[in-house]
């Protein structure tokens, strides 16, 4: 009548489409991981080790918050990159540390890892003492002994 059936047989162009279709796909897919590889390898060039940081570790705090704090200082040139050493006394996350800092400094105890590196100590025989300070009005100063340079 007007309905007939489907012939149940083999297809061969569509089996052959199929199975260019997979070659293409493994070859796309071959092609991507090799530029994966490629990225990831110039990617991680530049990354350094994540420092693991612990509760009451020193360490040393970047100035690049604190300059215009330091604004009144030497030039920028001379004036030291980090300052410290500073007790960490919580570790909020793996990217950020709660530090201990004097009442001098004007930020927010809450840093970035990225804004704090490790302190280490000085080489013996080079050992600089730094004098107790001295508070006046309820802020930390420094009792100058003399000075060295005219």
């Amino acid at each position: 009548m007007g309905f007939e059936m489907r012939k149940k047989g083999k297809y061969e162009r569509a089996k052959k489409f199929v199975t260019k279709m997979k070659e293409i796909q493994k070859e796309a897919k071959a092609v991507l991981e090799k530029a994966q590889e490629k990225i990831k390898k110039y990617i991680d060039r530049k990354r350094a080790e994540v420092n693991e940081y612990k509760v009451g570790d020193l360490v040393m705090l970047s100035i690049k918050d604190l300059k215009y704090q330091m604004a009144r200082r030497r030039t920028e040139k001379l004036i030291e990159r980090f300052v410290g050493p500073y007790k960490i006394k919580q570790i909020i996350s793996l990217n950020a540390v709660e530090l201990e800092l004097s009442s001098t400094v004007k930020i927010h105890s809450v840093v970035n890892v990225s804004r704090i590196q490790r302190y280490v100590g000085q080489v013996e025989g080079q050992r600089k003492e730094q004098s107790a300070p001295v508070v006046i009005k309820g802020e930390e100063k420094w009792k100058v002994k003399r000075i060295l340079n005219k």
